[in-house]
């Protein structure tokens, strides 16, 4: 239950973080029905005078470039999915298309001569005009997050929940620490509860004018989270920083406790999965004591690289997958810690079920 008091104060206290004109123009591409665009996407642009663009249809690609092109927004909302996918499917490939890019890029020096070039030329698909595009709703994949500091993209995270009307904590683009989410919202305390002598990692509580009332006709399941000093419990693990930045190491119930009992999150692995050929998401779960991760791969991609065999194209294609597979089990237990090596990569023909801002629904595929 959210309160106009708390929706208030989170549209107003968000103007600290970055402030919204008149003159600003912004694109709407998530649903209205989510907090996170009906309170910063909605309410503090309406508060200001801004104008909101809205699209028809969903944001695919083919929807999505033309109305860019057309509003040349000034500020975005965003979840990490829709910038990965154009980094992964439109910028890479520009990158490293051809081997003697390719072999650039492995020289950092070359590298972000690189990332600024394609910085340009996603800022002109953007419209030319951006000055602000926020992210949040789930971790940004840290790859990602590098391309768009190196490309002097515009980009700033935020760190919110429903459950506070939402944002917590946040920067702008001129104050961004890679893989943190800033420090809190002005009028919002964060602590973190009993965190760990040594990694100093421990559940996020937050207190402020933004936290909501209870869950609506659920007093038990309002008492688990809310203490009665007014302090929420987030559910997310995270530590502080430097400068009280947040960093945000996964959900508390998504976490994975190893046989020796150290801590393993998921999220982490994934990061490292989603960046590899092919690749297009994937979740890691534990199965029977093992850490097993579920791949979906991009088959058409995949298929159009063996067009050229006709009749055994599906054969040769399969052939590649398993090969894939086996390559992706070493790839990801070279790049782990001991102790968040999987055991079994599981391959999916079809998408994750996911939720209104393109979340995959965990719960469906933990066992």
């Amino acid at each position: 239950m959210l309160s106009h008091r708390n929706i208030a104060f989170n549209a107003t206290k968000v103007l600290t973080i970055q402030n919204i004109k008149p003159d600003d123009r912004l694109l709407s591409i998530l649903p209205l029905s989510h907090t996170y665009e009906n309170t910063l996407g909605f309410v503090t642009p309406i508060i200001r005078g801004a104008c909101i663009y809205y699209l028809a249809k969903p944001p695919s690609p083919a929807i999505l470039l033309p109305a860019l092109k057309k509003v040349r927004p000034t500020v975005m909302l965003s979840v990490p999915m829709i910038i990965e996918k154009i980094y992964r499917t439109r910028v890479l490939p520009g990158i490293t298309g051809k081997w003697y890019l390719n072999a650039l890029y492995q020289v950092p020096v070359f590298r972000k001569k690189l990332h600024q070039a394609a910085g340009k030329k996603l800022m002109a698909t953007f419209g030319g005009r951006l000055r602000f595009f926020g992210i949040g709703g789930a971790k940004l994949d840290p790859q990602v997050e590098k391309f768009l500091g190196e490309a002097r993209f515009p980009y700033a995270i935020g760190y919110g929940l429903t459950e506070t009307s939402p944002l917590l904590a946040g920067t702008n683009p001129s104050n961004t620490c890679l893989e943190s989410t800033g420090p809190a919202m002005e009028g919002v305390e964060l602590k973190i509860h009993q965190p760990d002598p040594v990694t100093g990692e421990g559940e996020i509580w937050a207190r402020g004018d933004n936290v909501m009332k209870g869950y609506y006709k659920d007093p038990e399941q309002t008492s688990k989270v809310l203490t009665s000093d007014g302090w929420f419990k987030t559910g997310d693990l995270g530590v502080f920083g430097n400068d009280q930045f947040l960093f945000i190491k996964g959900r508390l119930k998504n976490m994975i406790v190893g046989e020796n009992g150290e801590n393993i999150y998921p999220e982490e692995i994934e990061s490292v999965i989603n960046n590899f050929k092919h690749v297009v998401e994937s979740i890691v779960v534990r199965e029977k004591g093992k850490l097993v991760a579920m791949v979906h791969f991009n088959r058409d991609e995949i298929f159009q690289k063996y067009q050229e065999f006709k009749e055994e194209v599906h054969q040769y294609a399969e052939t590649r997958i398993e090969e894939l597979r086996k390559e992706l089990r070493e790839y990801i237990n070279a790049r782990v810690n001991r102790f968040s090596r999987v055991q079994y990569v599981n391959i999916r023909n079809e998408p994750f079920e996911k939720t209104a801002t393109h979340k995959i629904k965990r719960y469906l595929y933990n066992r």
